[in-house]
């Protein structure tokens, strides 16, 4: 866990520039997530998990640009990246 603590805190010093890189991260990662639900499936569980993907993104580029807590911004980031990369591995697997 000290892996994941220096760069929670890395991450709240240097928010801007991290916040950046995170919605490159948190909008590639979701795209590919739902290319990947859609070009594997389809029907409302398909549609369930592209819904799941864009909700998770959205509210971690909702917090970016409302400027919330750096703290929060950093959880919804790793939020996001664990929701897309499961959705991404689920098809693949």
């Amino acid at each position: 866990m000290t892996t994941l603590s220096n760069l929670q805190k890395d991450f709240i010093e240097n928010v801007s520039g991290y916040s950046s890189l995170g919605i490159v991260l948190s909008t590639c990662l979701g795209a590919i997530a739902i290319l990947a639900s859609l070009s594997m499936a389809n029907g409302l569980f398909a549609m369930a998990l592209v819904l799941v993907s864009v909700i998770v993104c959205s509210i971690h580029n909702a917090a970016i640009l409302t400027l919330q807590k750096p703290i929060l911004i950093f959880r919804l980031l790793l939020t996001s990246v664990v929701v897309n990369v499961l959705i991404i591995l689920g098809f693949l697997i």
